[in-house]
């Protein structure tokens, strides 16, 4: 159990990836984390899958009730509506900004970048994102590579669902090496 007394946060709301967020989850748990799906709406929240809605999964937390010093990591699934939903929500963005002013590891895959963006933590930071985001993760600053997984002092990302394991790999990796100091954060 690499995760044991482990508590990662997943943001997310209606629009997710069905895959890039129950993998993880699963994935987590599976290693002996405890994982909370942290979300701006209560009750249940819908993925997308491939072209329509599929599986829902329960919210633990409201994001204005949810505190980044109870985690140890943050995972943000992609979709399109899911990150275009939340980047417009400044508690999610708050949420985002405060694991980075702790040195927290975060894992952002396919559109989730645009989470990044918004939150003003992406600028100066190697990255990788779903190919149609690629111009907006360069115009806010990050140098922006075509690689299944990219890791920058505790930013983890990848492209689509496709590199999954390999993202879920290195979401396991920088969570049980805990805090990276050199993590830098403009926000």
């Amino acid at each position: 159990m690499k995760l044991e007394n482990k508590r990662i946060a997943i943001l997310a709301t209606d629009g997710f990836e069905k895959s890039e967020l129950f993998e993880p989850l699963n994935a987590l748990r599976n290693e002996g984390a405890q994982v909370d799906i942290i979300s701006t709406k209560e009750g249940s929240i819908k993925s997308w899958d491939e072209n329509n809605w599929g599986e829902a999964v329960k919210v633990d937390k409201l994001v204005e009730n949810a505190n980044e010093a109870e985690y140890h990591s943050l995972v943000l699934p992609g979709g399109v509506a899911n990150p275009d939903s939340l980047r417009t929500n400044e508690g999610a963005l708050e949420f985002v900004r405060d694991f980075f002013k702790n040195s927290k590891p975060v894992a952002a895959i396919c559109h989730a970048p645009w989470l990044l963006i918004s939150a003003n933590v992406i600028e100066n930071r190697r990255v990788t994102s779903y190919h149609s985001i690629k111009d907006d993760v360069v115009n806010a600053g990050a140098n922006w590579v075509d690689e299944e997984v990219v890791v920058d002092e505790g930013l983890v990302t990848s492209r689509n669902p496709n590199d999954l394991p390999a993202f879920i790999d290195k979401v396991i990796e920088e969570t049980k090496e805990g805090k990276h100091e050199e993590q830098e954060v403009n926000a």
